[in-house]
């Protein structure tokens, strides 16, 4: 049986799709933390759960996207931590409401 080879992708591929990102299809209200890696060597951690309890979505996705926009040319990667029992959680009961409808 053959083995599929990993593709690498060249850095310019990566740059097109982390360029393409928008923070309004990112759900911030499903997400802990966001870890943002500098060239530097540099690493902040932002609990996004913890700011959701001390201010709305909307400002917390201005202050990403002025963060993104800031350091971009300095940010090596994002890694955005999900809760992923809450997107569970609502998308059972979306596709409970759907199914219930479509009967």
């Amino acid at each position: 049986m053959k083995r599929k080879k990993k593709q690498a992708h060249s850095e310019e591929y990566w740059q097109e799709i982390f360029e393409s990102i928008d923070m309004e299809y990112l759900p911030i209200q499903y997400m802990n933390k966001c870890i943002v890696s500098f060239d530097s060597g540099t690493v902040w951690e932002i609990d996004i759960k913890d700011s959701l309890t001390k201010q709305p979505v909307e400002d917390i996705e201005d202050t990403l996207g002025e963060l993104f926009d800031e350091y971009e040319d300095e940010i090596v990667s994002l890694d955005f931590r999900m809760d992923m029992d809450s997107i569970k959680k609502d998308l059972s009961k979306r596709v409970a409401k759907f199914i219930k409808l479509n009967k």
